[in-house]
């Protein structure tokens, strides 16, 4: 029972990953640096890397491992922690910039006009 638990962890660990991913990817690469974070590049290689290792990580307690055992390695967890990281901190920073377009706006400085 305590296996499908840390097994239900280690998926929740990937869709979190696949979300930062997924996200990122919906960002455009200047808003990277408007908010002075990292290049857009470097977050995708970085997301990409956890999502695969999240997934390794959720599947391979089907093919007999142990998910405490995988749970508690340290390429799982440093996937997590990285797309903690850009849940976190990068995905607020660059939120005001996702979306815009080249279109004008009715918003002024002090709201909508």
């Amino acid at each position: 029972m305590l296996d499908y638990f840390f097994w239900i962890l280690l998926i929740i660990a990937f869709v979190m990953e696949a979300w930062a991913l997924i996200d990122a990817l919906t960002v455009p690469p200047n808003a990277y640096a408007a908010a002075s974070k990292q290049s857009k590049k470097l977050w995708m290689i970085i997301l990409i890397v956890a999502a695969v290792v999240g997934l390794a990580a959720a599947v391979l307690p089907l093919q007999g491992s142990s998910p405490v055992a995988v749970l508690f390695g340290i390429l799982p967890v440093a996937a997590f922690i990285a797309a903690a990281v850009y849940l976190a901190d990068v995905r607020p920073a660059v939120k005001q910039f996702k979306g815009r377009g080249g279109g004008r706006s009715n918003m002024g400085p002090y709201g909508p006009w």
